[in-house]
């Protein structure tokens, strides 16, 4: 659904990323909606992309665990395998472009800050991303024998998507042979090899220190699980200015600053539509 965007907003947001010196993208899950990526806000949208999920009444928390590893590897690499392809296969929509374009005219580039594992921000070009929930695009083994970290690249899942059930030989630690998992933060768990996170978190804070006029612009980021918007926050807080696009919660503190309620890409365009560098 299309919504009005105040044009004075838009003018002002304007205005706020030409000042800026590096621009900080923040992105939740509203981000990839626009690519034709499922929404798995609330039980309701996780079952209408995983019908035999829901025909089980098995909840996004659950299947979406280490223990349904242990418990049933077909399920849930039938799970990660369907995503897996899917965000392989997705193209990310005409805002990631624009937000490229923006960051390269600024003298210190862009970074990324992202609760999203599916790797489209490298895909459309950025360099510089914190993937602070990991990435579907790299395995770990599910014991962890080891602190290895590899890429998912040689795994090519074939999944009965009705079932939601892997069919092929599910991908094995590269070390002891045991079964991998996805280099992915999931709920309940404790054995997430979190370095190549840190290693994206380091870098992504040596940016922000050189940079004195930081822009964040946030994108699709709620406050059911706030991360984007804590990382969002600390940007302000070291003199940074936000622009915050979300559909349903775009309320900003302070009027100096900006909240388009819109999705990613409509907020994007339209400020594309007046901006020039």
């Amino acid at each position: 659904m299309t919504m009005m965007i105040d044009t004075a907003l838009i003018l002002q947001a304007s205005e706020l990323i030409q000042q800026a010196d590096g621009l900080v993208v923040a992105a939740g899950a509203g981000m990839g909606v626009d690519s034709g990526l499922p929404d798995f806000r609330g039980n309701a949208g996780f079952w209408q992309a995983y019908p035999a999920l829901g025909k089980a009444q098995m909840e996004f928390t659950r299947v979406a665990s280490p223990a349904t590893f242990r418990r049933d590897p077909a399920l849930a690499w039938g799970f990660y395998g369907h995503r897996l392809a899917m965000y392989r296969h997705t193209t990310p929509h005409a805002g990631f472009e624009l937000l490229r374009k923006w960051g390269e005219a600024m003298p210190h580039g862009a970074a990324v800050f992202t609760s999203n594992v599916d790797g489209h921000f490298q895909k459309a070009g950025f360099d510089n991303v914190y993937e602070c929930h990991g990435s579907i695009h790299h395995l770990q083994c599910l014991q962890p024998c080891s602190p290895d970290i590899w890429s998912a690249e040689g795994f090519t899942p074939d999944v009965d998507n009705e079932a939601c059930r892997l069919l092929n030989t599910p991908p094995h630690c590269l070390r002891c042979g045991g079964l991998a998992r996805p280099n992915i933060l999931m709920f309940g768990d404790g054995d997430w090899l979190e370095q190549r996170s840190a290693d994206q978190a380091e870098r992504l804070g040596s940016w922000l220190d050189r940079v004195q006029r930081p822009l964040v612009i946030e994108l699709g980021a709620g406050t059911a699980i706030p991360s984007v918007r804590y990382f969002s926050q600390q940007v302000v807080e070291r003199g940074g200015r936000p622009i915050r696009i979300n559909p349903r919660e775009p309320q900003v503190s302070s009027v100096r600053d900006v909240g388009l309620a819109a999705g990613a890409l409509e907020g994007l365009t339209a400020i594309a539509a007046v901006i020039v560098f």
